[in-house]
């Protein structure tokens, strides 16, 4: 009795574990997707035109991050909001 107890808790917490890792992936992946592309796309353009600064790719690639970051704020939050709902239910 104890061991099955002991198996079903295990499921539960790894069921959880695997609910908040999904939910981490699906929030940051938009924004780092933008950097992603940011960072391409100002390297195909240095390669372009031979420039070979570093701090030129870092700027504009942490700008964006944060204009879409600040943009997903809405997205982000009820995303978070029914994640803790569901999380009390579960309970």
């Amino acid at each position: 009795m104890q061991l099955t107890l002991a198996a079903g808790m295990n499921d539960q917490a790894l069921d959880l574990v695997r609910a908040v890792l999904l939910i981490t992936l699906k929030i940051s992946l938009p924004i780092l997707l933008a950097g992603v592309v940011v960072g391409l796309v100002v390297s195909i353009a240095q390669s372009v035109t031979s420039i070979q600064d570093q701090s030129l790719v870092f700027v504009p690639k942490m700008v964006v991050m944060l204009v879409v970051s600040i943009a997903l704020i809405p997205w982000i939050v009820a995303r978070l909001v029914a994640f803790t709902a569901e999380m009390f239910v579960l309970r």
